[in-house]
């Protein structure tokens, strides 16, 4: 059943099972650090998530009432997904407003669900996750359902020696 999940439906799962879902959440576990970002897994009788994560360096405006704030790339290996880009915002996002992820001169634009955003198209994910690895930083950006506008800017540091690590251990 979890191969035949749709984007939006592993969306879902992906927040529950981040969002400390018991009974996904009993089997994370953090595999690795490199540099800034940790690798992890969550395995299931019938599902297995491997994500790399990193929290921003600065968040502004500093003083915004936000929870946890954490980017994701994630792998699916039984459902042939290899890396899936996630972001937790910490906060509702604005109905109908779109979060921008800057890297170097190129700016992607993820859609917005709750306090989470995603790359809706593939290639565009594709595209952010190479321009990610070469990169010393990114900035995400995104207006919180009361109407502030956040900066977040996260190192990429060691990104590409997590992603090296979950293609190897997430099979």
């Amino acid at each position: 059943m979890a191969a035949l999940l749709s984007k939006p439906a592993r969306a879902a799962l992906v927040v529950a099972m981040l969002n400390g879902a018991p009974a996904a959440a009993e089997g994370a576990v953090e595999t690795g650090r490199f540099g800034e970002w940790s690798l992890n897994l969550s395995e299931g009788p019938s599902s297995k998530l491997c994500f790399a994560a990193t929290e921003p360096k600065s968040k502004e405006p500093a003083g915004a009432n936000r929870t946890k704030t954490v980017f994701y790339v994630s792998a699916w290996p039984k459902e042939g997904v290899k890396s899936e880009i996630s972001v937790k915002l910490g906060f509702p996002i604005k109905t109908g407003s779109q979060v921008t992820v800057t890297v170097g001169k190129d700016a992607y634009k993820l859609f917005a669900k709750e306090e989470r955003a995603f790359v809706a198209d593939a290639t565009q994910e594709l595209k952010l996750i190479e321009a990610m690895k070469k990169a010393s930083k990114m900035v995400v950006q995104a207006t919180s359902e009361r109407g502030t506008a956040t900066s977040d800017t996260y190192s990429l540091s060691g990104l590409n020696q997590a992603l090296a690590a979950m293609a190897t251990s997430c099979r």
